[in-house]
């Protein structure tokens, strides 16, 4: 019988035979580092409190423990994202053999077909859970507000890959300045709602920054592809976007953590700030300068086995990542107080027991992932009426998530 380090030996090695040459192992890698950053940073930055009723409700460690803020700073890789979104997206345009239509609704598919498994499936836990095994309303609205988290970059990420071969005209005129514009739409509604006439602002205002914040990378990665970004330019992502990062820190004030915190007056993230840009900047750089031995590091099978596994999995990770550490805490919720899990995250203790499971929630996803996996492979054995019946109970999990 073959030992587990052999078949592991084997199947490295047949998938990186498998691999075609032209693969650009760099990108993928850089996907790869992206994707896992997401649940690594729900799940050490996320927790839970626990009210006399036994409902679970949201809380974050950044709330106490404000020095954390600088782990934000590695772990938020949206702009990496969508860096290596809009490179993988000029190439496949470049290659469509259809229409522009054709390609952009087949990539729209591919990312909304998940999206409405993951929502529908919670529409049929929900009433499950709470008639069934007894779980609270409490505890649902916070499962659903979770679940929902991360779905809204699916949608961004849609919208910003629709307007691709705009993108790519814009490229095509200005090379990597074609981000320029982005970054001064940022700075000029950060100015209007931070500024001196911030109390004069509407509150809707911040959100024109939604799709020039994060399409900012997008354009980098499109320019990149396009090889209208060289080390020169790569260079000055580098040290701009972390002198821009320093001053907006320093001499601006804006909060040092990359994600929300209860009660904060700020957010860098929702929607994106300029600080965002900043940081995507700089690791839009840092990428661009070590794809070279990033793809050398790659050739090595046991090493690029697990890339391609996380890239086969993506819309996997992103939709069920916060399913898999609800499966832990939800359960956990009935014990009453669990630290690192149902306890409030105020503690280093907390911190320390949070380390601790995160395997788990990592080995409960590998479970999710299994089952769901085909989700995100066409829906060719689904006829209408179930395509529709998904639609209904995606919209009535959406209503109840966005209602609460």
């Amino acid at each position: 019988m073959m030992r587990t380090p052999a078949k592991l030996a084997k199947l490295t090695a047949k998938i990186d035979d498998r691999t075609p040459a032209h693969r650009d192992r760099a990108i993928d890698g850089l996907r790869a580092l992206a994707l896992l950053a997401v649940p690594t940073g729900h799940w050490l930055l996320g927790g839970f409190t626990l009210d006399t009723g036994g409902g679970l409700h949201n809380a974050s460690p950044l709330s106490a423990f404000g020095a954390l803020a600088p782990a934000g700073w590695v772990l938020q890789m949206l702009g990496i994202f969508f860096l290596v979104g809009g490179y993988s997206s000029y190439l496949s345009y470049r290659r469509r053999k259809g229409s522009v239509r054709e390609w952009t609704t087949a990539r729209l598919i591919r990312l909304g077909r998940p999206v409405l498994g993951v929502t529908a499936v919670w529409a049929l836990l929900l009433p499950t859970l709470h008639y069934g095994l007894g779980v609270p309303t409490a505890t649902l609205h916070t499962a659903s507000t979770l679940v929902v988290q991360p779905l809204w970059f699916v949608g961004v990420y849609a919208v910003i890959t629709a307007l691709t071969p705009y993108c790519v005209r814009a490229s095509r005129h200005l090379g990597s300045w074609s981000a320029a514009p982005l970054l001064g739409s940022v700075a000029v509604v950060d100015f209007l709602r931070y500024g001196p006439y911030a109390d004069a602002m509407p509150s809707w205002v911040s959100l024109l920054n939604v799709l020039p914040g994060w399409m900012f990378a997008y354009q980098l990665g499109v320019s990149w592809a396009a090889g209208r970004l060289g080390r020169r330019g790569a260079w000055l992502l580098l040290a701009g976007g972390a002198a821009l990062f320093a001053v907006l820190l320093l001499a601006f004030h804006y909060p040092a953590s990359m994600v929300g915190v209860p009660g904060a007056s700020r957010t860098n993230s929702h929607p994106p700030s300029l600080l965002v840009l900043a940081l995507a900047a700089a690791q839009s750089g840092a990428a661009a300068l070590l794809r070279d031995r990033l793809a050398r590091l790659l050739r090595r099978p046991v090493l690029w086995a697990p890339v391609v596994i996380i890239n086969l999995s993506a819309m996997t990770i992103l939709c069920w990542h916060q399913t898999a550490m609800l499966a832990a805490a939800v359960p956990a919720s009935f014990s009453g107080e669990v630290p690192g899990l149902t306890t409030a995250p105020d503690t280093v203790g907390w911190v320390l027991a949070r380390m601790a499971w995160v395997p788990l929630f990592a080995g409960l996803l590998v479970a999710i992932a299994k089952v769901a996996q085909p989700l995100e492979t066409p829906w060719d054995r689904t006829g209408r009426t179930r395509r529709a019946a998904a639609g209904v109970l995606a919209a009535g999990f959406a209503y109840f998530a966005l209602a609460t």
